[in-house]
């Protein structure tokens, strides 16, 4: 489990590559929500991870299989988390992705087809990764006697939640103060274009 959240981590760290050398307003823009967007969604798939590894001290997926039953809570909580890290709309990933997105397409299309395949891979490993944790019957007895999140894991949990929606529907919050500090970034970089381009 933690390799897979390791390689989602990875992946939203390439957009943010990508978004940077666009040298474009919305690249950039959506560069920096990614960053923020990853800091909630991949440390919440990291603390979700390490609740399970307190209860079974193990990151191994075929050690679990069926823990929607005994643990609905934190199985709710995992895949709202898993949505916001795939990028589903309406959650902080769509915003920052989409953004980068049309950055790379406005520079280089090529690149932005590219990262879109990223898009759908890195949400065929982390459902594949929640359905085969979760779904299907509890193959492990230990797994049965699991217990559920507890009041202070919720506490912990839930603010990366509410997050990952807020950010997700209003964004302008962010946007709106990125945008200026990315204008003052790409400023002498126009300059030295328009003058290159003027040559």
């Amino acid at each position: 489990m933690k390799k897979l959240i390791a390689y989602s981590s990875v992946s939203h760290l390439g957009f943010v590559v990508l978004g940077i050398f666009s040298f474009t307003q919305s690249g950039l823009n959506g560069a920096m929500f990614v960053m923020l967007a990853h800091g909630i969604s991949t440390g919440g798939l990291f603390m979700l991870a390490g609740v399970l590894h307190e209860r079974r001290h193990t990151y191994e997926i075929s050690e679990f299989g069926g823990l929607a039953t005994p643990m609905p809570v934190y199985a709710a909580s995992y895949l709202f988390i898993v949505l916001a890290s795939v990028g589903l709309p309406l959650l902080n990933g769509f915003i920052g992705e989409f953004l980068v997105l049309s950055g790379a397409f406005q520079d280089r299309p090529i690149y932005g087809i590219l990262a879109a395949t990223g898009v759908i891979w890195s949400a065929c490993y982390l459902l594949w990764m929640f359905q085969r944790v979760f779904y299907g019957k509890v193959t492990n007895p230990v797994n049965n006697s699991i217990a559920d999140l507890g009041g202070f894991e919720k506490a912990a949990i839930w603010p990366c939640t509410v997050a990952a929606l807020v950010m997700g529907i209003a964004p302008i919050l962010w946007l709106g103060a990125i945008d200026s500090a990315v204008q003052s970034a790409l400023s002498p970089v126009t300059q030295v274009v328009s003058k290159v381009v003027g040559q």
